[in-house]
């Protein structure tokens, strides 16, 4: 195997420098105190880590890529977990269904919503997208007792458009209808919201019929662009 050190001493000579203990302050006042931060915006740490990612999806084997995304995930600071999700997602395409089991695993560690959502729609969803047959294991968490888990199986066909399959959509949907978490009732939401833009017809007369049984965020969030 490659020097998974080494690609790890790399990414922090990289983000070590940029950081800024002022905006980490602020960084992490947004994200509640959850979390420490280097203070690195976005746009610039992705900058500074385009090159490693790209080596590292031209050298690196499949379980090299995910090692390196799981010891980046261990680092204090959450530019690290952000990093191995644009690692991930950089090398999606070349993610085989052994991946499921680690991306899944990455779903339940330092969990919140910025990580969980990449996760969700550009790593799990794309590669179920191109292995069919894995969706199986997606359905197995639409009740899963660990609410992040159970937010991906609400959420991983995003982005999906005319491939989303609606009933599983729905049957997603309406299996977490009582559900009285923000994150899985926004979740339902936002994924009814984004199918809406592709089938507005269909999500409307979905939520004709079963409106009732969803909290009012859910409907608010899916009805956003159908109008009246």
């Amino acid at each position: 195997m490659s020097d998974l050190a080494g690609w790890l001493a790399q990414y922090e000579t990289t983000l070590a420098p940029a950081a800024d203990p002022i905006r980490a302050e602020k960084m992490a006042a947004y994200m509640r105190g959850h979390f420490v931060y280097s203070g690195i915006p976005t746009p610039q740490r992705r900058l500074l880590t385009r090159s490693l990612e790209k080596s590292a999806k031209a050298v690196l084997t499949e379980a090299e890529v995910l090692a390196l995304a799981q010891a980046l995930w261990q680092q204090p600071a959450r530019e690290y977990q952000y990093a191995a999700c644009d690692l991930l997602e950089r090398a999606e395409n070349t993610l085989t269904p052994a991946a499921l089991p680690v991306l899944l695993a990455l779903v339940t560690q330092k969990s919140w919503w910025d990580t969980v959502d990449t996760l969700a729609s550009h790593c799990v969803g794309r590669l179920v997208a191109r292995y069919p047959q894995e969706v199986t294991q997606l359905d197995a968490l639409v009740e899963s007792d660990h609410l992040w888990l159970r937010r991906t199986a609400i959420i991983y066909q995003l982005g999906w458009k005319e491939r989303t399959d609606v009933p599983r959509l729905f049957d997603a949907c309406l299996r977490n209808a009582g559900h009285t978490d923000f994150f899985i009732r926004k979740a339902i939401g936002w994924a009814l919201r984004e199918y809406a833009w592709t089938a507005p017809e269909t999500v409307r007369a979905f939520l004709a019929q079963h409106g009732h049984r969803f909290s009012p965020l859910s409907v608010r969030e899916a009805s956003k662009h159908l109008g009246n």
